[in-house]
Order: structure tokens, then C-alpha cells, then sequence
């Protein structure tokens, strides 16, 4: 990879040197290190006149490196009239890519600034969708292609011509994706996709269960993070996950406490009265605190005013996650009320700054 950033001119990828303003030719070397500083001296302000034709030189490169600086550049000033040599860039890359683009970068840095340049082409993004990079590494090969191909799942969403039907259609394939990082942006494109068929394909993925705790989550939000009739029944599909292993039981919890939903807090609540461990009993009361309901504070500051066990739980969620004064001032309340000095050591860890004098309440 080294000769790839040192062995090419930035132009035309000859290892012919390059020549200074006075006519020296420099090493190769010397030419990347100089095109190079050219585009970070670009960084922070709007390019101008001679910047963009830096630029436009800069995308016309062999080196991925320099083409994926110039194409963050473009990306990032939304510079229009570069969209042809941004385009001809990614098309390019496709070409020999391992020895052209190894790792990818030119064309995940491509593929954005296409999408902020408002590309709404399917066939740029299914071509990246559909790429592999098996490239050598110790011991056997790996596919470098995976952030490409989750950049062009959501770059999909934004491809007008395509229906609903079609769309979905594509996106069944990243869903099952060697990749964790493409499936689970094909979950969350399948979530804004929405209608019921998007749900079902998301309830079919949930139930199979066999998937890795993170992307089990992305589904659990996408589906419920869509407005479809079977609410209630999204609830308890994602709800039947807290009795399930401890990661995918976790994010079953966040996912539910993200709905703001009084059958999700019931669902939570329902769970933390059975007991678990104190790990997962920490999980719950912080998904019970994020709920944002009454009924869920209620319920924890009733624990800390009965139940000396659970009360330390309680607190440290409330403590982390809720600087309402009037809340605090309950928890207090509630502690003082406990009269359990357990539970009063754990108040001025959590809550040093109140006082626990009971007369304030």
C-alpha cells in the first residue's frame, strides 16, 4: 500500500518526478507529500477558483488517498460543479479496485460526497451494494468492501425512481449481509422505508433470533420506530427478548424505553419485578428511567423508599440520567422516608449534592 501513496504522481499515477515552480524535479515522494498538503491546506474554509481546479486535479488521481482527501472536500462544501469528476472517480475505482483503491477509500469517500451532491442514480449504488474487495491479509483474505456497501444501503433511500416494493426487494440482500455493519444499516434503511411490508420483513429477521445482539437491536428500533396499526403487537415481540440472553436483552430494553410508550414501560417494569442479576436489574432501571413516563419514576422511587435492595439501582440511574431539581428533590424525599442507612450511604454517593435532612421534606 505504501507504493500507492508514494509511487504515483498525483495526476496521472506515472513515477516519472515531479517539478517545483523553478523547474527542479522532486522525488516521487515529494510530489504526494506536496499534493497532499495542497488539499489539507483546503480544509476548514470554501474552497475558491484555483482550490476547486486543485481539487478537480486531485480527483483525476490514481492515488486512492489523495482522491478520497479531495472527495471528502467535495463532500463536505457541497461543491456542484465537480460532479462529473466525482462521478468518473468512483467508476473508476471499480476497476482492478485492489490494486487501484485498496481498503476502499476512495470510493467510500466518493460515494458520499456523491449522495450530498444529490446523485440519485440506482445503478452508482447498486454497483457499490453489490461489491466484494477480498483482499490478502495474514493467514487468508478479507473483504475491505463492507463500509462501501453500507454507505449505498442509505444512499438507496434517497433513489426517487425506485418503489417500495423495489426498494425493499434490494434491501433483503444487505439484511443478510456477511457484514454486521450492512446489515445493520439495512435494518434501519428497511425502518424508514416503513409500511407494513417493511414490518413484516423486520419481524421475520427478529424472529429467526439467530443474529448478533447489536443488529437484533438496530431491528428493535427500526420496527419500532415506525408508525404501522400492530403496535401493540411490535411491543410485545420486542418485549419477549428481556427474558433472552444478557446483550440481546439489553438492547430489547433501550429499544422499548426509546418508544416513550406506556405498554413498553409496563413490558420493563413487568420484567424487573421477576428479578435478574444486578447487571441486568442496572439495564432495566436505566431503560425505565429513559422512558420518560411518570409512572416509570413512580415506580423507582418506590423502590428506593421500600426496597433497600433495589434502591442502589434505582438511584444510580435516576442519578445519571435525570437532572429535573423536582426529581432529585423526590429521590430525596424518598430516601429519607427509607430511614435505611444502606440506602443513605448510596444517596450522598449518587446525590452529594443534596442534603438529607428529613425536616426538608
Amino acid at each position: 500500500m505504501f507504493s500507492k501513496w508514494s509511487g504515483a504522481d498525483s495526476s496521472s499515477g506515472s513515477k516519472t518526478p515531479a517539478a517545483n515552480g523553478k523547474g527542479v524535479r522532486l522525488p516521487v515522494n515529494r510530489a504526494f507529500e506536496r499534493e497532499l498538503a495542497y488539499l489539507e491546506a483546503l480544509n476548514g474554509g470554501v474552497p475558491d477558483a484555483a482550490g476547486i481546479e486543485r481539487l478537480r486535479k486531485a480527483l483525476d488521481s490514481h492515488n486512492n488517498y489523495l482522491v478520497a482527501k479531495a472527495a471528502k472536500i467535495v463532500e463536505e462544501h457541497s461543491i456542484a460543479g465537480l460532479f462529473a469528476e466525482t462521478r468518473a472517480a468512483y467508476e473508476r475505482f471499480f476497476i482492478d479496485p485492489i490494486t487501484s483503491d485498496p481498503q476502499c477509500w476512495a470510493k467510500n469517500a466518493l460515494v458520499k460526497a456523491l449522495v450530498k451532491l444529490g446523485c440519485r442514480e440506482t445503478q452508482v449504488y447498486l454497483r457499490g451494494l453489490r461489491h466484494h474487495q477480498n483482499e490478502p491479509v495474514w493467514g487468508g483474505q478479507a473483504d475491505t468492501a463492507g463500509e462501501l456497501r453500507a454507505n449505498c444501503v442509505q444512499a438507496l433511500l434517497t433513489c426517487q425512481e425506485l418503489g417500495q416494493a423495489e426498494l425493499l426487494s434490494i434491501l433483503l440482500e444487505p439484511l443478510l449481509d456477511v457484514d454486521k455493519s450492512v446489515r445493520m444499516e439495512a435494518a434501519r434503511a428497511i425502518g424508514q422505508v416503513g409500511g407494513i411490508t417493511a414490518a413484516l420483513l423486520l419481524k421475520l429477521r427478529i424472529l429467526i433470533r439467530k443474529e448478533d445482539p447489536e443488529i437484533l437491536g438496530a431491528c428493535f428500533s427500526a420496527l419500532l420506530g415506525m408508525g404501522h396499526s400492530d403496535r401493540l403487537g411490535s411491543i410485545a415481540l420486542v418485549a419477549d427478548f428481556l427474558h433472552d440472553g444478557e446483550e440481546a436483552a439489553a438492547e430489547a430494553a433501550f429499544s422499548l424505553a426509546e418508544t416513550h410508550e406506556p405498554a413498553a414501560l409496563a413490558a420493563l417494569i413487568e420484567r424487573r419485578r421477576e428479578g435478574a442479576d444486578a447487571w441486568f436489574e442496572s439495564v432495566l432501571d436505566h431503560a425505565i428511567v429513559l422512558t420518560r413516563l411518570q409512572a416509570g419514576m413512580d415506580f423507582l422511587l418506590g423502590m428506593i423508599e421500600q426496597d433497600g435492595r433495589n434502591a442502589v439501582s434505582a438511584m444510580e440511574a435516576i442519578s445519571r440520567l435525570q437532572n429535573s431539581p423536582k426529581v432529585r428533590a423526590r429521590v430525596a424525599n424518598a430516601v429519607a422516608k427509607s430511614k435505611n442507612e444502606r440506602v443513605q450511604l448510596a444517596f450522598r454517593k449518587f446525590f452529594p449534592e443534596l442534603d438529607l435532612d428529613p425536616r426538608r421534606y
